[in-house]
């Protein structure tokens, strides 16, 4: 079957496959190189694709002033990403991708502080109901003996989840008044830019050996961001937003296939608990959304 004439939801499905496979890889790469090095790699082969849609696009003009107002979410970005990438290290994969899930719950408060969106109930509710579900999701883990650093992992996915709703607040401020491809590319050269320096400072250069997953993880990476705009491109984003949490199946699957991880119960009630407080969360824009439209707020 072409692509083209797949379902929308089919292809999502893919691309969403496609993401995981690369967090897999992310996951093979960091048991061998430092986090920075392989957090460096992934930036420095998504500018290269991010700058090919920027040149299609035409080119459109970087000024300094966008220079200036992205730096700061690159920063976050850089964040983000290196503390998800650490916590691949030593959580199992599925387990590090449920708690990820918290990040949609937290984006309300963060726009609230940063850009002056309104905070409802629901919001609020959800929130909680989530973070419930994260408190589920850490129980049954090993014993400090087995794994010292298990709630160190914990913490930096929060800080992941955390730092990278900042960065969705932030995308929202700019992306009506820069555009898409100027977008994708600072959110790529920016925090290759802010990794490179303690990266080549503090971490040793990759193996040979691993440049062929450095690439790999690159062109995952945008498969998997090409697949999800094909998707969107041709289907409302709330009927497509619940296969993202397809993600924690594929996880599952791949963490048990290929590191031979088996998710505790607790991770699994936990992810669903979260999953449970997005899909509330999500449920309660739409319904709110034609009566925004309607009194012009």
């Amino acid at each position: 079957m072409k692509l083209s004439a797949a379902s929308p939801a089919l292809i999502l499905v893919g691309g969403v496959f496609v993401l995981s496979a690369m967090d897999a890889t992310i996951k093979f790469l960091s048991q061998t190189n430092h986090t920075l090095v392989v957090t460096l790699g992934r930036y420095v082969v998504g500018a290269a694709f991010a700058l090919v849609i920027w040149t299609h696009a035409g080119r459109p003009a970087i000024t300094g002033a966008m220079w200036r107002a992205h730096w700061v979410r690159g920063l976050v970005i850089a964040v983000s990403a290196t503390s998800f990438f650490w916590s691949l290290t030593v959580l199992p994969l599925a387990e590090a991708v449920a708690l990820s899930f918290f990040y949609p719950l937290i984006v309300p408060f963060v726009a609230a502080a940063l850009i002056g969106e309104k905070v409802r109930g629901t919001s609020v509710a959800a929130a909680g109901l989530g973070f419930l579900g994260v408190i589920v999701t850490m129980q049954g883990a090993p014993a400090a003996a087995q794994s010292p650093l298990h709630y160190w992992g914990v913490a930096a996915v929060i800080l992941a989840a955390t730092t990278f709703a900042v960065s969705i607040a932030l995308m929202r401020a700019r992306a009506r008044s820069d555009g898409a491809p100027i977008v994708g590319v600072m959110a790529t050269v920016i925090p290759g830019l802010i990794v490179a320096g303690p990266a080549i400072a503090f971490a040793p250069a990759p193996r040979l050996e691993d440049w062929p997953y450095f690439l790999l993880m690159g062109v995952l990476a945008a498969a998997g961001m090409y697949l999800m705009a094909r998707a969107y491109a041709a289907a409302e984003a709330q009927q497509l937003a619940p296969i993202h949490y397809s993600e924690l199946l594929w996880a599952s699957l791949i963490g048990y296939f290929v590191f031979q991880e088996i998710p505790r119960p607790q991770v699994l009630i936990g992810a669903l608990v979260i999953i449970a407080a997005c899909l509330w969360a999500a449920w309660d824009e739409r319904r709110l959304a034609p009566r925004g439209l309607e009194t012009g707020s």
